[in-house]
């Protein structure tokens, strides 16, 4: 396994149980002091699994019998606090308004893990509501877990709602994590942790007891080391599932495709045509300040990366005007009543989250402050000192109340309906269409902006780091955006159901770059040195 068991990949850990080396025991208390060496410092757990040990005894116990669950047997995962496990642990969304809750069960993606072998070790810290609440917090805050921070210099922004997920991957606080995306959640902190991340179609994952924001564009993925790991992950929880209606539409009545095989193929992509949307690199629909000169210079030489594998780049490959400028500038209704200039994508959030979380409250079977509604949540939010208010807003769910309807308004179906079209005419599914391409690729910063008005699907993969001598950029409360050492990433993005194409790009880039491996922690990095050597007293290779 070498000296770092904490960055392990999935063939090192499951190497070492099979061989005898190590047990789940030993890998859970090895991750749990992991986390305890940095999490005081990160904040990137919000809480660890008290049952872990117990667990993990009972799948050693499972193996030593022969009896493998699936291909995580064993194997320590984390998942995103707003991902409800019916266990002891709460699932807050970040917020003492759901500390105490109770669900009726494990969400479906949890329960697969579980039937895939494996050990919940605890709840990722995220932006608070999944970054549905204020305009004026941070990425990776919340009341519950506090601010998260990235690992690779010090006060980094961690760069979207699974912040913690994305930072526990990264620096090996567990094997992998779940997150969830809306808009940008997965890709953008997997690239700023040097990790791969996974944003399936929507409907690939089930969201039921999950925290919602939007049926329309939720969706939950993985966040790993490897692409390899990232597609076993998406193996394990993808699937039908009959709590979530989305699930209905996958292809081939719910047969998926061989997503570990599509990362294990030679990476020879002769005659895969790949487009460059160049006119889908805008500066103003990043999360956060970039450097964009670096990354576009570093993005020039993925391009020619990929060329070199056989691939027939298409540049440009760009957008409509017209799906351009209704998916980048804010729009006002015909009626001119919302006055926030909003448009198709933030109207659908809106009027989904009125629905979705009052839906979410009525499945509770503990609410400890009987919340039925946004009115209600924004009610215990001003009022409870704990939530940081007033100098964190809630306009996102003022906005939401002042819309005046919800998911069942004609007026949320239009916008819906609206930004599908205009994908299908000159988005990702209209621009791959009419030049007859596979995927597009773009910087990870952005690609959400493409992707999440119709649910499509996004893989990102480290694709550099800053240099030394690279100027800070602040961000949102003077977190860290732009320094050395911070890494960003590459995402492949695609139509719906492409998953598997997605991942065997992917795949092929990482295989021919490892740029993960090449982005060395500085001086205000912040890591744990645990290691299973430390947890067994002896040295142990697999």
């Amino acid at each position: 396994m070498g000296d770092n068991s904490g960055l392990a990949t999935l063939k090192d850990l499951t190497g070492g149980l099979e061989s005898g080396c190590f047990t789940s025991v030993d890998l859970v208390k090895a991750y749990l002091a992991r986390i305890d060496e940095v999490n005081d410092r990160l904040h990137a757990v919000i809480v660890t699994n008290p049952d872990a040990v117990d667990i993990a005894t009972a799948l050693d116990a499972d193996r030593a019998s022969g009896h493998i669950r699936g291909p995580l047997h064993g194997i320590p995962i984390l998942v995103k606090d707003n991902i409800a496990t019916f266990d002891k642990m709460d699932n807050t969304a970040g917020s003492y308004a759901l500390v105490g809750a109770k669900v009726p069960r494990d969400s479906p993606t949890v329960a697969k893990l579980r039937a895939g072998g494996a050990v919940l070790l605890g709840k990722t810290n995220l932006s608070q509501w999944a970054a549905y609440r204020a305009s004026n917090s941070t990425w990776g805050w919340s009341s519950v877990g506090g601010q998260t921070y990235g690992p690779y210099y010090t006060n980094q922004d961690p760069y979207g709602s699974s912040s913690g997920s994305g930072v526990a991957s990264g620096i090996g606080l567990a094997f992998a994590s779940l997150g969830t995306e809306t808009h940008g959640s997965i890709v953008m902190p997997s690239n700023r942790g040097n990790v791969v991340g996974i944003k399936p179609t929507v409907g690939l994952t089930s969201r039921d007891l999950v925290v919602p924001i939007s049926l329309h564009q939720d969706t939950v993925g993985p966040i790993a080391h490897n692409v390899r790991d990232a597609a076993t992950i998406l193996s394990v929880i993808a699937g039908t599932d009959e709590h979530d209606n989305y699930t209905s539409a996958i292809p081939n009545e719910g047969v998926l495709p061989d997503y570990i095989r599509a990362a294990t193929r030679c990476p020879n992509l002769r005659g895969v045509r790949i487009g460059v949307p160049r006119n889908g690199i805008v500066s103003s629909i990043t999360f956060a300040p970039v450097n964009e000169s670096y990354v576009l210079g570093e993005f020039e030489k993925a391009i020619q990366v990929l060329k070199r594998l056989g691939a027939d780049i298409v540049d440009p490959a760009n957008f409509s005007e017209e799906t351009k400028s209704a998916y980048v500038t804010a729009l006002t209704n015909d009626n001119g009543t919302l006055r926030l200039a909003a448009n198709n994508e933030s109207i659908a959030l809106a009027a989904d989250f009125s629905s979705n979380l009052a839906s979410y409250f009525g499945e509770l079977i503990v609410n400890p402050h009987n919340l039925s509604s946004v009115a209600d949540l924004r009610n215990f939010t001003i009022h409870d000192p704990r939530e940081d208010y007033p100098d964190r807003d809630v306009s996102s769910w003022d906005f939401v109340l002042s819309l005046g309807f919800d998911a069942s308004d004609v007026r949320a179906y239009t916008a819906v309906q609206n930004d599908i079209a205009l994908d299908k005419s000159g988005g990702v599914t209209g621009t791959t269409n009419r030049l007859n391409l596979s995927a597009l690729i773009i910087p990870t910063e952005y690609a959400p902006t493409w992707a999440a008005p119709a649910g499509l699907p996004e893989v990102t993969v480290p694709m550099g780091a800053y240099p030394d001598g690279t100027p800070i950029i602040h961000g949102q409360r003077d977190l860290i955006a732009v320094a050395p050492g911070i890494p960003f990433g590459l995402t492949f993005l695609g139509q719906q159901w492409s998953e598997e194409t997605l991942i065997k790009l992917a795949y092929a880039f990482e295989q021919a770059t490892h740029h993960r491996d090449k982005i060395i922690p500085g001086l205000n990095s912040v890591l744990p040195r645990t290691e299973i050597v430390d947890v067994l007293g002896s040295s142990c290779g697999a």
